[in-house]
């Protein structure tokens, strides 16, 4: 209700004037398949079985009618000249690599925290409230100062790096893992990292978080069930699913560092004098 008074009326593109329907229906359609794909015939069948591979192929089907439509919409989802550019591409390529490792170790970790070392749900709640706390703060008061320090690049590449860094760290935690040793400076990590990378938001980080984020599970389930088999106790297969989804989201934000390190470039001082006239006026 409150939306609906706040929020100034906009009545948007519209059919009559070309909105993107088709467009939005085949990119929703390829990620929606790519999900399900992950978590359920790849994870049940095996990913080079023939349901796996057959849903696959319709998925960078729907992908590429997607890039086909926009080449060719009147008024297109995401006109494909902007990725010709050099700072946009990269950036999305970060998000989509950087989110698809975040997004593991909140899912991942509460699993964590509850199977293996019992937390109850508001405990769990509890033991990630560094994290917010953390981000908000730098995000809210410092980041900006920080970027106008030492450079928005570098800045984002040490906030991955934090990242990455958390990530490694939770790798290490054990079966019989304490909060204070291993949960703790894990979230202040990341709270870190995430707040100085806050800039990172928009759809290509979604569907970053979304396909990583089953991959990651799909991963963590298999090795679990792999360890169950040999004989391992339930806590530690968990364990060893989870460490196993917690390097690979790790070795996803130092791909992110990487692209970032040779893609982004700091903008030219004609843009930046460009920028600031733009905005006194």
């Amino acid at each position: 209700m409150l939306t609906v008074l706040v929020i100034p009326r906009d009545q948007g593109t519209g059919l009559r004037a070309g909105a993107d329907i088709a467009g939005a229906l085949l990119i929703t359609s390829a990620m929606m398949l790519t999900v399900f794909t992950i978590v359920k015939p790849a994870a049940e069948d095996g990913w080079t079985a023939g349901t796996t591979l057959a849903f696959g192929g319709v998925s960078v089907a729907l992908l590429a009618g997607f890039i086909l439509r926009q080449r060719t919409a009147r008024n297109p989802l995401m006109p494909l000249r902007v990725l010709a550019i050099r700072n946009i591409a990269g950036a999305n390529l970060i998000q989509i690599l950087s989110v698809a490792g975040m997004f593991g170790m909140f899912f991942l970790g509460s699993l964590y925290l509850r199977m293996v070392l019992g937390y109850s749900p508001l405990r769990i709640g509890l033991a990630f409230l560094p994290v917010t706390i953390t981000m908000g703060t730098l995000s809210v008061r410092y980041t900006d100062r920080i970027s106008a320090r030492f450079g928005q690049r570098a800045v984002l590449i040490a906030g991955l790096a934090l990242i990455a860094a958390a990530l490694v760290l939770f790798a290490q935690a054990p079966a019989g893992g304490g909060y204070a040793s291993h949960i703790l400076p894990v979230t202040i990590l990341m709270g870190t990292g995430a707040g100085l990378a806050s800039g990172l938001v928009n759809a290509t980080a979604q569907v970053g978080g979304a396909i990583g984020l089953a991959v990651l599970a799909t991963v963590s389930a298999g090795r679990t069930g792999a360890l169950a088999a040999r004989g391992q106790s339930l806590p530690v297969a968990l364990t060893g699913g989870y460490h196993l989804a917690f390097w690979i989201a790790a070795g996803l934000v130092a791909a992110a560092i990487a692209v970032a390190a040779g893609t982004l470039r700091a903008p030219s001082a004609s843009h930046e004098v460009s920028a600031t006239v733009t905005a006194d006026a």
